[in-house]
């Protein structure tokens, strides 16, 4: 059987990379679906509903804000795969470790909606540091997916990717320390210092999703 030419191994590699692709977005879908599942019809008395859909507003408020976490860590990984020409094992590894960070969003998004709406000072602080470790994880996954792109530019496409990628893992130790931070402030202050940072931090990720000097071109190998 004769030897695949570099033109058909190259295309070879960028199949594989369209299924990883395609494989992640539907991690991502399931994710940033399951979220809606905390959104219930309240019980209420006759005449309450409206009463009792303001009184949701806790599971809104979580809802909104995962959404947009998960969405931008979405948008991320596009960027991040606009500049990735090929996988291996190993990248296969590290995208897996990135996912299992992302799929338990749901759990904290609906805990920390709970402890809002029930107004317990102790249970909301609970509910803030497992929020804080969860987005603490993810910002870990991310930060390993970068530092293997970075150290393998080889799996790249030409040019800065590689730079690239060594520069935007930066970002990620930074949504570590601080997810990780607003969690241990949110038990040991207060919640509401927590909610900010995890309201603000998403805001930071999106626009910096094309790296930290905006958006960059992508040099791509031949077709």
């Amino acid at each position: 059987m004769p030897a695949p030419t570099p033109t058909a191994a190259g295309a070879e590699q960028r199949r594989d990379t369209s299924r990883v692709e395609a494989f992640s977005d539907g991690v991502y879908a399931v994710a940033i679906t399951l979220l809606v599942l905390n959104l219930v019809v309240p019980a209420h008395p006759p005449g309450g509903l409206m009463r009792a859909l303001g009184d949701l507003w806790p599971a809104y408020v979580a809802y909104l804000g995962s959404f947009l976490f998960v969405g931008v860590s979405w948008v991320n990984h596009h960027a991040a795969f606009k500049r990735i020409r090929a996988v291996d094992t190993g990248f296969l590894w590290v995208n897996l470790g990135l996912l299992v960070t992302i799929v338990p969003t749901p759990f904290p998004t609906a805990v920390l909606a709970s402890a809002l709406r029930d107004g317990n000072p102790a249970d909301a602080k609970t509910a803030a540091a497992l929020y804080g470790l969860v987005l603490a994880l993810h910002a870990l996954g991310w930060t390993a997916f970068l530092q293997y792109a970075s150290r393998h530019p080889r799996l790249l496409r030409r040019g800065g990717d590689a730079n690239f990628m060594r520069m935007d893992s930066l970002r990620a130790p930074f949504g570590l320390i601080l997810y990780g931070g607003a969690g241990a402030l949110g038990y040991f202050v207060s919640p509401v210092i927590a909610l900010a940072i995890f309201a603000a931090l998403p805001v930071f990720y999106g626009a910096t999703s094309e790296g930290w000097r905006g958006a960059r071109a992508v040099d791509r190998e031949p077709e």
